[in-house]
């Protein structure tokens, strides 16, 4: 299976060379994780927190940084992945997940403060980002958030491991 994981730099001098090689595992592994066998297309645009704040900003209505921002392309059922509810693309066939916008800056903080380092947290904001792909959610602090937060621990102790 090979997944097509395009990840690009917003912005010349971002720094974190390992980043590309962390974000293309990341993203595969939690496919694979999730049970998503079928060929997908996720793209991912490294940035830091001014450009994060922009899109931010201007998508959400929230005026301020964040770690991870995630654009799905279908309406999935979280654990249930289901290839004919998704959008294809016409030239290769793939399934299109969707867009991912990850702030290299806020991702290197919040591994300091949190005290496993960079490399992990972007592993885990990958993680989360792919789960919000495939239809999880935590708007809510009920089940929606659990069966999210859940998820995502279960997969970052196999990618841990």
């Amino acid at each position: 299976m090979k997944h097509e994981i395009t990840v690009r730099r917003e912005k010349r001098g971002l720094g974190h060379p390992e980043a590309l090689r962390v974000v293309k595992r990341a993203v595969a592994d939690a496919l694979s994780c999730e049970g998503v066998e079928e060929n997908c297309i996720v793209n991912v645009m490294l940035t830091d927190d001014v450009g994060i704040h922009q899109v931010n900003r201007e998508f959400r209505g929230v005026d301020r940084p964040t770690d991870v921002l995630s654009f799905p392309f279908n309406e999935l059922t979280p654990g249930a992945f289901d290839a004919s509810l998704c959008e294809k693309d016409v030239e290769s066939g793939r399934i299109v997940l969707g867009d991912m916008m990850l702030s290299l800056e806020r991702c290197q903080a919040q591994g300091e403060e949190f005290g496993h380092g960079f490399e992990r947290e972007l592993r885990y904001l990958c993680v989360h980002s792919v789960l919000h792909l495939l239809g999880y959610d935590h708007v809510d602090e009920g089940a929606m958030k659990k069966q999210m937060r859940d998820r995502e621990k279960e997969i970052m102790g196999d990618l841990d491991e």
